[in-house]
Order: structure tokens, then sequence, then C-alpha cells
């Protein structure tokens, strides 16, 4: 009986403390989320309220209607899109390969995926490999090819096809299936949650990517979402720019500190609402790393 209630009331303050640490997680996102749909007058006289005192659509009217935001909304959801189908494409099939023994010298070429994780050639050789040699400067691909195969992910692939039942293997060679139709049709409907989970892994990635804009391109119509609210959080005359652009009226006061809130949301957005269709995979893809190397 001692126990029971000890368990009770360590239960209840487990999810005590788990409601308050929600709580103190989601109350800057609903700030950032009030604030981008304040008055910038308001706004800028009595700072940032979780309550709004004056309402006002004009940030995302002009974020909206500017060309900036739009086209690198586009940018991005390229590159998320088929960066992430690529990169699931690309990882099955090194992992499939590394898997089950099926490559006599496996062991050893996965050491060199491996060492890849453990040492860099550094910013200045994968510059020089970029543009000297794959010539991707000024090009969409230099966002998706240079990082189209995490190692990470591939040996997180790799263990759950590991432990898929070789009979399932066996049993199809029988009837006279190749690796590539084993690949298609048994392994990855089984992978479902190893798939969801890598898949997100990669478009995170993909949809967070400014550092090959900065470095690589010169072209404002190949800028990806997070490079532009990167410059917009930094330099506050972008925001007033993309302000005025939006309202196409200079005579208000434009809605500057409104426009970099307004963008994060817009680009946090759908993110976010990816995780609930993934989540019942997500955790069952997590747990195929844990328990074995």
């Amino acid at each position: 009986m001692k126990n029971s209630s000890y368990d009770r009331a360590m239960t209840v303050l487990f999810y005590l403390f788990t409601a308050i640490f929600a709580l103190a997680c989601l109350y800057p996102f609903l700030l950032v989320i009030a604030s981008s749909v304040t008055d910038e007058s308001a706004l800028l006289r009595d700072g940032y309220r979780l309550f709004p005192n004056a309402f006002s659509g004009a940030a995302y009217k002009a974020i909206l209607t500017t060309a900036t935001i739009p086209k690198a909304y586009l940018v991005t959801i390229f590159i998320t899109v088929v960066g992430t189908a690529l990169s699931l494409i690309v990882t099955s099939m090194a992992a499939y390969s590394l898997s089950g023994g099926r490559l006599y010298y496996g062991p050893h070429i996965a050491m060199f995926f491996y060492f890849t994780m453990l040492f860099s050639g550094g910013m200045v050789s994968s510059y020089i490999l970029t543009t000297k040699y794959l010539h991707l400067q000024n090009s969409i691909w230099v966002y998706i090819l240079p990082a189209l195969l995490s190692p990470w992910n591939l040996f997180l692939m790799r263990n759950f096809f590991n432990d898929i039942p070789k009979e399932l293997f066996e049993s199809a060679k029988l009837e006279g299936a190749g690796e590539t139709r084993v690949l298609r049709s048994i392994v990855l409907p089984l992978s479902l949650p190893a798939l969801a989970t890598i898949g997100l892994f990669y478009a995170l990635g993909y949809w967070s990517s400014w550092a090959p804009a900065m470095l690589y391109i010169d072209n404002p119509d190949l800028y990806s979402l997070q490079y532009i609210i990167m410059q917009i959080i930094r330099n506050v005359d972008m925001a007033q720019n993309i302000a005025v652009e939006g309202s196409q009226s200079t005579a208000a006061v434009a809605p500057a500190y409104t426009v970099r809130l307004a963008t994060a949301m817009v680009t946090v957005g759908p993110i976010i609402f990816l995780y609930p269709f993934l989540q019942r995979y997500f955790v069952g893809g997590l747990k195929v790393g844990a328990i074995k190397g």
C-alpha cells in the first residue's frame, strides 16, 4: 500500500514537471505568434505581450504580397522535397548494400563512411571541391548534392535492415527475385518507421539550410527561406524594405519588427505540422540504433 501511494505521488510529480516544462517551451512560441499579429506602433510602445493591445495583420500581408518571401519559399520547398526524396533513395540503397553481409568488404567500406563522422576536410576544401570541381555555385543543386547522404542516417537504416528476418530474403530469392526487387517489394515496405524518422531528419536539414546560400549563391532568386530570414533578423533595413514593399505605403509605420516575427512563424509553421503525421513512426524509428551498433 505504501509503495502504491509513493508510485502515485511520483507519477503526479512527473506529469506536473512535464506540464510545466512543456508550458515553458511553449511560452516563447506563443509570444512570437502574438507579437507577429500586433500593430507595429503598439509593439514599439508596449513591448512584447502575450495578449496584444492592438491587433494587426500588416506583417503577414507585407511578406505575402512581396516577391521575396514567396520566391524563397518555393526554393526551400523544392530543396526539401527533392532533397529528401533523393537522400532517402541513396541512403536506402547504400544501407541495403552494407547490411546482412551482402558485400565481402562491407565492414571496410562502412569504415570509410564512419571516418567522415569523425574527421572533416574543413570549409576551405569543401569550398574548393564545390566550386572548382563540382561547379555547383549559383545552382540550386548546391543545397542538395553535398548533403545527399548522412553517415549517421546510413548506419541507422542499416541497423534496421539487419533486424529484418533473413528468411524473408531467402524465400524471395528462391522465387527468383533480384536484389532490387527485394529492396523495393520487401525491405522498404517493412522499414516505414526508419524511413519516416530518417526522412524527417533529412527534411529538417534541407528546410533549415542557409549556409550554401551564403557561400555559393549570388543570385537572389536562389536564396533559401532560412537565408532570407537570417538577413531579415540581422538587418532591420531589409525588414523595413520588405514591409514597405508589401504595404505599398510609406506614410504609415511600416511593420519592420513584426515582419521579422511573422517571417519566423511562416518559416517554422510547415515543419511543425509535419510532426503529427510522422509521430507514430518516429519513436519506433529512434529505437533502431538504441540496442545495436
